[in-house]
């Protein structure tokens, strides 16, 4: 079922306009329901449904990245900013392609970015405000969970000017932000514990920017740090409790964003020598490659051996049902 014969329905008087958008929300969210997930099943990534998609988005990312190499003025920066949002009308709206409408947010976001003349090392209020501002109209008028991503990550960033913090200076800040975009997150996950609704994506997209934020900031704190003792034991027993909580809470895509970063600042302290490459901590992430590979086979079952016994616990009804898949 697609827009367009939904529109002709409304034309022909079987439906109204107002069921128009309805019956869009409502047909996606049952074609959803229907996905399922087996043992061995990874998280359903529904941004994405199929190979013309990604050459779609190819294509935004195409145009987007040449339009940004041709030198204009701020003001002329207007001009790819309504093409894209009349592309994203086109792509999103009426298409519902959801992976190209990131790309297109994405580049939105770019070209408005040159028209306020914003600066993400000297980030000033107003130009932060009015990014959030696009990405919450975006939000609304397409109703895409990964908007939430920059609308939060912006939020973040005006706390920060206007109660002052150097999160640059103090890497706890990243730790304490992630944990708040990761109780907004579960609040989402909490009300779609079957995993089969728009709430559910709107989780995932925010997962994927707490976990980095709150991985930042202790990890990064422990190993360039000195006067941390036994550094190597606080990095296994923090990533063994980061570990549980993704089980607990039924969310792969958090050790996935975790640890792509865990990765990515190893080898940046190793660069700029904070970090020996010849000790201890790269064995570690060694063996945590092979854990993480166990865990992905037999996710389901290690979730249900460890925790259908604690199911009856408050906390547990705020998380998908501990069963054997």
């Amino acid at each position: 079922m697609n827009r367009e014969r939904l529109e002709a329905a409304s034309k022909h008087g079987i439906i109204t306009t107002e069921q128009v958008e309805s019956l869009l929300n409502f047909f996606s969210d049952e074609s959803a329901a229907t996905v399922t997930q087996d043992e061995n099943s990874e998280e359903h990534l529904r941004f994405v449904r199929g190979v013309g998609d990604i050459f779609i988005t190819l294509g935004v990312i195409f145009v987007a990245v040449a339009g940004a190499q041709i030198e204009m003025s701020a003001y002329f920066n207007l001009v790819p900013v309504f093409i894209l949002i009349g592309a994203s009308e086109w792509l999103i709206r009426v298409r519902r392609l959801s992976l190209p409408g990131i790309a297109l947010l994405i580049s939105i976001l770019y070209f408005s970015d040159q028209l306020i003349g914003f600066s993400l090392s000297n980030p000033e209020l107003l130009d932060l405000i009015i990014l959030i501002a696009i990405g919450l109209i975006f939000y609304l008028r397409y109703k895409m969970p990964f908007t939430l991503l920059p609308i939060a990550a912006g939020c973040l960033g005006i706390f920060s000017i206007i109660i002052g913090i150097d999160i640059k200076a103090d890497h706890y800040i990243f730790a304490l932000f992630g944990l708040l975009v990761f109780i907004i997150a579960m609040w989402f996950d909490s009300r779609d514990k079957e995993r089969t609704n728009r709430l559910s994506d709107s989780a995932f997209w925010l997962h994927l920017l707490a976990a980095p934020l709150v991985v930042h900031g202790i990890m990064i704190t422990l190993l360039s740090s000195d006067s941390v003792p036994f550094t190597e034991f606080f990095i296994i027993l923090f990533f063994v409790i980061f570990f549980l909580i993704a089980l607990f809470v039924d969310r792969r895509a958090i050790l996935v964003s975790s640890l792509s970063y865990a990765i990515f600042a190893v080898i940046k302290l190793a660069i700029t020598g904070k970090v020996d490459i010849e000790n201890m901590t790269l064995v570690i992430f060694i063996a945590f490659g092979m854990f993480i590979i166990f865990f992905g086979v037999y996710w389901y079952k290690i979730r249900n051996l460890i925790f259908s016994r604690v199911s009856s616990i408050p906390i547990a009804r705020f998380v998908p049902p501990f069963v054997p898949r």
